[in-house]
């Protein structure tokens, strides 16, 4: 297949426009500063009668160099209406609303008081209080349908009966010196290193008479040893109650001996009468994540992944009738992996989205498993369910950053926000174009290009290579490996969803197994060739190739077995040599399931290992790394810097002592861009 697909200025004629783009000639290209300071909407809420939005907006404060958020709300069905900032404080953070059942109220997460606490905001009096003063921070909550009750969550030691007590529960400290012992793995996590002994745990509080949260106790008892919501990165999709408001369901990531070879959740039902938590998913070795209960107390609903140890499994949606105990797999013969999911009012539908050919796409999904998507270009997130059967949601694309949009029952959608429109209205457009080419195996391979509107000559051309390496880059909105800014530099941005990307159905994303250096490199091989003759203005003899994570693995693959094709490389955070990564990343089950075991028990274990082709690396290579970075050590980029050194091969360093395995620092984030887009001008722009 040689067809080529061009979607104009942003997602097409019946498109909503987001940020204000149009095909009009604006002042200047998009900077490194202009992403970092752009405004960044999410945690989207509904009044119970759909009638009011609520959601949170970051914004970048440079000079202290960290963001802040703010809460709005806005109503629908008012033509014109503008959102409305509520309940902020000047040098506070306030952050994920949630509407009272009763919707006179909002209650919201703060630090006005010093500490994340919950607090309440009154519509009709414009007024707030604080609800909770627990002695530790609450990271999370979901109100019972009642209103009486909520779900809170936060780190607490694993013997603390109430939500906070006077020490963390830290059993790795054992002497008198700083040191800390461990006997099992998992000593280290994302950016951080573990406190054994405390955990993410889940707590059910009393809304008194008088405004105030008092604690009723636990949900999980001591010996449901473990983090919910999971870390690092599990949320309060995660969390959910009865439609009764009688129990709490969770999903729970054990923290024992296997911890850092398992990818077991398991969903849990802890009644209030009865507070010793059910398993619900004991069934099942793999993923059992965010369930949701519906409304009318009949079902209960998860996703699921059917094989132990494998992250990059399709989710699929299971489904209990509560009255007799069955489950099904609701979706079980839908090729896709289900992202998030939602019930609708009516109790007869869930709303979910799913990737899909570069796109993540809203669907919904009735009780028989039937599948009608909604939705067509763009990513979807934040779905959220209205009464009279509508949907609010955030939609972004590589053109521009979310914004939400209602759909109402008959799909007619309406642009609500457009937060970042004095941002984008100086800023010149990109055109982006869809593209699919024959890639190994005979299989069809698609990818994107990126380029500045308007733009005559040729045009250098920066290949982008994702992470995952079960990923896409997607037409979405990324604020650190973003095609937009970097086109906007004078450049053709192409992304190649090589073998083992997803959307594409999991045989697609499975056959990356054991194949690191393989299909996927073919695929960029064959990709290149094929962007040239798609679009001549692409200039493809006169590239830099980029990539992070497993793409920065691929950038020391190139180095080694592709080395006279880019000018210059980007590394971020790449894996140098398998045998290190294999004892030294923390989530050992990633490293394991791509790569076939322990590396003792490999067969072939140095097949696609960099390390064993310095010899013939010669390209010039940008190396960066976060110094906080446990899931590829620095010391793999401190490697790989080393070889380019002793080999006199052109290198430059960069190190960030405060980043882990991202770049999320508004300064550090413009220093990366500055310090690529540098490097990469200097090789492919030099006169």
């Amino acid at each position: 297949m040689k067809k080529t697909f061009l979607i104009a200025a942003l997602l097409g004629t019946s498109a909503i426009s987001l940020g204000g783009l149009s095909t009009d000639a604006f002042a200047r290209p998009m900077t490194e500063t202009d992403l970092v300071m752009m405004k960044r909407l999410s945690a989207v809420a509904a009044s119970p009668d759909g009638m009011m939005v609520a959601y949170q907006l970051r914004e970048t404060d440079l000079e202290a160099n960290k963001g802040k958020t703010d809460l709005y709300m806005l109503k629908l069905g008012t033509t014109g209406t503008q959102p409305v900032m509520f309940a902020s404080k000047p040098d506070k953070n306030e952050h994920d609303p949630a509407f009272a059942p009763d919707g006179k109220s909002i209650f919201y997460i703060s630090n006005e008081s010093g500490s994340d606490q919950i607090w309440r905001y009154d519509i009709a009096s414009a007024t707030t209080s604080q609800a909770s003063d627990f002695k530790t921070d609450v990271s999370g909550f979901k109100m019972s349908p009642d209103g009486l009750k909520f779900a809170i969550w936060g780190d607490i030691a694993r013997d603390c009966v109430e939500f906070g007590c006077a020490k963390d529960g830290d059993t790795s400290k054992s002497g008198p010196g700083t040191g800390r012992e461990y006997d099992q793995l998992m000593t280290r996590h994302w950016d951080h290193w573990e406190t054994p002994g405390n955990y993410s745990r889940v707590f059910t509080v009393v809304l008194r008479a008088d405004g105030k949260l008092g604690t009723l106790g636990t949900a999980m008892d001591g010996n449901l040893v473990g983090d919910a919501p999971s870390k690092p990165f599990g949320g309060g999709d995660e969390i959910s109650w009865s439609a009764d408001s009688s129990a709490v369901l969770f999903a729970l990531r054990h923290a024992d001996a296997n911890e850092a070879k398992s990818t077991n959740l398991d969903i849990y039902r802890s009644a209030l009468q009865n507070p010793t938590p059910v398993n619900l998913s004991a069934d099942n070795a793999g993923m059992d994540t965010t369930p949701a209960a519906s409304p009318d107390g009949k079902w209960l609903a998860w996703t699921s992944m059917a094989r132990a140890t494998y992250e990059a499994d399709r989710l699929v949606i299971k489904l209990m009738d509560l009255k007799s105990g069955k489950t099904t797999a609701l979706t079980d013969t839908w090729d896709r992996s289900v992202a998030s999911l939602a019930w609708a009012a009516n109790s007869k539908s869930l709303l979910v989205t799913a990737q899909d050919v570069l796109e993540t796409p809203l669907y919904r999904v009735d009780l028989k498993g039937k599948i009608t998507r909604l939705t067509e270009h763009g990513s979807i997130a934040e779905a959220v369910p209205l009464q009279n059967g509508g949907v609010v949601y955030a939609i972004n694309t590589i053109n521009g950053p979310s914004d939400l949009v209602h759909m109402d029952t008959k799909g007619k959608t309406t642009q609500l926000t457009n937060v970042n429109a004095d941002t984008m209205a100086m800023l010149d457009p990109v055109n982006y174009q869809k593209f699919d080419f024959t890639g190994a195996n005979g299989d069809p391979v698609y990818g994107q290009i990126v380029k500045p509107q308007g733009a005559t000559g040729k045009l250098p051309v920066l290949l982008l290579v994702h992470g995952g390496p079960q990923g896409t880059f997607n037409n979405s909105w990324s604020y650190r490996w973003n095609p937009a800014v970097m086109a906007s530099q004078g450049y053709a941005v192409v992304s190649i969803d090589f073998h083992g990307s997803t959307g594409y159905g999991q045989k697609f994303t499975d056959s990356i197994h054991k194949n690191w250096g393989g299909w996927p490199l073919e695929d960029l091989q064959k990709g290149m060739e094929a962007v040239g003759k798609i679009d001549a203005q692409l200039d493809t003899n006169n590239a830099c190739a980029l990539g992070g994570s497993y793409g920065g693995y691929m950038m020391n693959w190139i180095s080694g077995n592709w080395p006279d094709r880019f000018k210059c490389l980007v590394n971020h955070a790449g894996i140098f040599d398998l045998r290190a990564m294999a004892y030294e990343t923390e989530e050992l089950w990633f490293d394991q399931w791509d790569n076939g075991g322990p590396w003792t028990t490999r067969s072939d274990a140095e097949k696609w290992n960099p390390v064993n082709h310095v010899a013939k690396w010669k390209t010039p290579t940008l190396v960066i790394h976060g110094e906080r970075d446990y899931r590829i050590p620095y010391s793999q980029s401190l490697a790989a810097f080393t070889a380019l050194q002793q080999q006199g091969v052109e290198s430059k360093l960069l190190v960030f002592p405060d980043e882990n395995h991202w770049v999320l620092k508004p300064k550090n984030s413009i220093q990366w861009h500055q310090s690529v887009f540098d490097w990469v001008g200097k090789h492919l722009k030099a006169k």
